[in-house]
């Protein structure tokens, strides 16, 4: 297989033209691609200096430029040295421009404006942060969702995805030795989630765990009778209260989170149908 050398360029900080490029990378298994940063380019001469590095490693420019001067420029100079230039964001740009009928803001970086959403996502990061693993759970009711499962069922990671989406978030461990508090069950504003897994994928994570830090691999805590118990404890847990359950098993922490947002979205919505 050929060697790929990828030229990511921005006007701006270039982290939805890194995200893009590894979305789309995901699906070439195998592929050997070295990528190029370059972000924060705004004007032709800053581009103009790059053009050299780009000539020098020849292959693929994917771009996002809200100066339509300095794109039209990068594509120019790409196509006098023979190489593909790709606006990532044209199309779908353009097509909210038909749709809404509305001409885009030639803004870089317009989506990390510091706006109310922005805010509200650090707010939720801190909550989130402050909340995990059964801690302060006398603020329970202040979060969005609450997460509830065994120990490794990827609650803290799976709370802190969803916090960086603007959803305050805190998580409990389920045990069976120790019941979690009353209030878990009380509450009104937040979802709460179960998540559950197969005992014998959880039993190979919690030896993972044991061997990352250097502590015996055989104990309790990965024995398999105990473990199932564990599991069927919590899944009665979830049953009894009627709270819906994600099973992580083979779902990645972007898609639990994914399953989650629906289940909040539903969940927000009233039964009419109209916005909450």
């Amino acid at each position: 297989m050929s060697r790929l050398h990828l030229h990511l360029m921005s006007d701006s900080t270039g982290e939805t033209l890194e995200m893009i490029a590894k979305a789309a990378l995901a699906q070439f298994e195998g592929a050997e691609v070295i990528r190029h940063f370059w972000p924060m380019v705004r004007s032709q001469q800053h581009l103009d200096r790059i053009m050299g590095e780009i000539a020098a490693n020849p292959g693929l420019v994917f771009y996002t430029m809200a100066n339509t001067e300095t794109g039209a420029r990068l594509e120019e100079r790409c196509r006098a040295i023979g190489l593909p230039a790709v606006a990532v964001l044209d199309t779908a740009i353009e097509a909210l421009r038909a749709a809404l009928g509305q001409n885009p803001k030639a803004r870089p970086g317009g989506q990390h404006a510091l706006n109310e959403a922005y805010f509200a996502r650090v707010d939720a990061i801190h909550y989130t942060i402050a909340h995990d693993d059964g801690v302060a759970w006398e603020n329970w009711e202040e979060a969005d969702i609450v997460l509830a499962g065994v120990s490794r069922t990827s609650k803290t990671p799976t709370s802190i995805y969803l916090a960086q989406r603007g959803y305050k978030v805190a998580n409990i461990p389920i045990v069976v030795e120790s019941p979690p508090p009353p209030a878990l069950f009380g509450l009104k504003h937040p979802l709460v989630v179960g998540l559950t897994t197969a005992p014998d994928r959880l039993i190979q994570v919690r030896r993972n765990r044991l061997l990352s830090l250097n502590q015996a691999p055989e104990t309790a805590y990965v024995d398999q009778d105990r473990v199932a118990r564990e599991v069927q404890y919590a899944r009665r847990m979830f049953a009894d209260n009627g709270w819906p359950v994600i099973d992580v098993t083979r779902r990645s922490i972007e898609e639990a989170a994914a399953a989650i947002i629906n289940i909040y979205n539903e969940f927000r919505t009233p039964k009419d149908g109209s916005a909450a």
